[in-house]
């Protein structure tokens, strides 16, 4: 084994929350432990992207950028990563090509040094545009590769696809697991293989959903990961990452000790473990470790929101049977890893097949879209009858999608009007104009309601006692953005159910 000391990216301030706590942390339980955090010597804190975005406006009445502007100043000496959809940027669908170079480049202008670049699909195409801008404003650009498992997904498929985007521009490469579906052994041949193949740093990023997680990591250590992706133990485990002190115990014992200082990450456990009390409601209710994320493929997150959607729509009795029709979905569907937006495609057609009691009866205009091609090119073929029955005789699209959408900034921009006082707000109106738009009448109104009164005074309180405060939603959950009858929850990861 190398003596190369293994770097450590927390999850803790964006993926570890949204995977357990519904993404609704707010901002003020991160700054207090915040310059705690920014002592530890991790490689890099992920910190935004994913769903932290809308849901701060959604749900919390922040602004996003704020928050990267308010964690940099408590943590001036530590990386901030973020995760970008490529074309999707944080949203759920493909945005214009100057909506997100505009992105990009406030992102890094806000303080984000390292860019996590995926595709819901692995296409390249998606992903070139931003990695284009990132590596060009000074940022590091990991370009990802979703990790599944299907007939048409191995080693090999794999190894290509690292060595596009090694010429691309990439500064790393990143395994992103989001379903936890990766095996030790697999990681140790998938990382050795990758380290033949590109001259660039690896790194692994999984969740414990299987209870693989923590072996998973080792494997890959054993076969020269550069970096891996953790959580503090007291928001680890179950669909999150595997727990930061437990790795970084285990390594102390090897030529790859990542030095990391146990006192001071058994202090930030404590406080979020503090912290994580305000936000139970939030939770799924799942408490261990589940295995049928390895027959039926479904991320964590999106099997958690998955039982309280069906909960809602008193259809926890179907359960099983849309675990069972995801699968068979997804296969028709051309294989697309489950991550998102092709999770929530995915999973709303499923539930519909089943709900309905007829497949595709009610079929989504964003499953049209994906099945026109206008979410990339899928991994495999899409089944024939499936195709003609959501397109008829339409063709897909075999061009780069955003090569059809046209400039948004400028349209955004006299839209929003005077509500917008930065750059940031114009893009965070054209990313979500019905969530942004609110929020940023509430700003300009200086009001914002009974709830924005309670969350001072809790402020204040907390401040006082020295306690996290306790988070408010300030939008109703029910709160919808999509124009058809079957919607998802943007703010939060996997499928939204039916609208009552």
């Amino acid at each position: 084994m190398e003596s190369t000391p293994v770097k450590i990216t927390d999850t803790i301030l964006r993926d570890a929350h949204q995977s357990l706590l519904a993404t609704r942390m707010r901002t003020d339980d991160m700054l207090p432990i915040a310059e705690k955090l920014d002592q530890v010597g991790y490689h890099s804190v992920e910190m935004w992207g994913g769903a932290t975005f809308d849901s701060a406006m959604r749900f919390l009445n922040e602004d996003p950028w704020e928050r990267i502007r308010k964690l940099k100043e408590k943590m001036p000496n530590t990386p901030f990563q973020m995760l970008l959809r490529g074309q999707n940027i944080v949203g759920y669908k493909h945005y214009p090509d100057d909506i997100v170079e505009k992105f990009v480049v406030l992102a890094k202008r806000n303080g984000i040094d390292i860019f996590r670049i995926f595709d819901a699909v692995n296409d390249v195409r998606n992903m070139a545009g931003a990695m284009k801008v990132a590596k060009r404003e000074g940022a590091h650009v990991q370009a990802s590769i979703c990790y599944t498992i299907s007939p048409v997904h191995d080693i090999p498929s794999y190894i290509e696809m690292a060595k596009d985007l090694a010429e691309l521009g990439a500064d790393s490469i990143c395994i992103k697991d989001m379903a936890g579906l990766i095996s030790p052994y697999v990681a140790y041949d998938l990382v050795s293989e990758l380290k033949k193949a590109v001259d660039l740093p690896i790194q692994l990023h999984t969740h414990y959903t299987s209870g693989m997680a923590s072996t998973a990591v080792l494997k890959a250590v054993e076969a020269g990961v550069d970096v891996v992706d953790t959580a503090i133990s007291s928001i680890a485990g179950i669909t999150s990452q595997p727990p930061t002190e437990s790795i970084v115990r285990i390594l102390q014992e090897t030529p790859r000790n990542t030095g990391l200082d146990l006192n001071l990450l058994a202090e930030i456990a404590a406080y979020f473990a503090a912290a994580r009390k305000h936000y139970a409601k939030f939770e799924s209710g799942l408490t261990g470790v589940d295995v049928r994320v390895l027959q039926f493929q479904i991320p964590g997150g999106m099997l958690s929101n998955l039982v309280s959607q069906l909960r809602e729509q008193k259809a926890e009795n179907r359960y099983e049977e849309v675990l069972k029709e995801v699968p068979r979905v997804r296969a028709e569907l051309g294989y697309p890893p489950l991550v998102t937006p092709s999770s929530q495609i995915v999973g709303t057609q499923a539930t519909l097949n089943v709900i309905l009691g007829e497949r595709y009866k009610v079929i989504p205009e964003e499953v049209k879209n994906y099945v026109r091609g206008m979410y990339g090119r899928p991994p495999a073929p899409i089944d024939p009858e499936v195709k003609k029955q959501v397109l008829g005789d339409e063709e897909p699209i075999d061009c780069r999608p955003a090569d059809l959408i046209p400039p948004g900034y400028e349209k955004a921009k006299g839209e929003i009007g005077d509500l917008a006082r930065s750059e940031e707000d114009i893009i965070s109106y054209a990313l979500f104009p019905q969530v942004a738009r609110p929020f940023l009448e509430r700003r300009a109104s200086g009001s914002g309601g009974r709830e924005e009164v309670i969350a001072a005074i809790a402020a204040m309180v907390a401040a006082r006692a020295a306690a996290p405060a306790r988070p408010l939603e300030m939008l109703p959950p029910k709160m919808m953005i999509s124009p058809w009858k079957i919607a998802w929850r943007p703010g939060r990861p996997g499928w939204g159910g039916l609208i009552k």
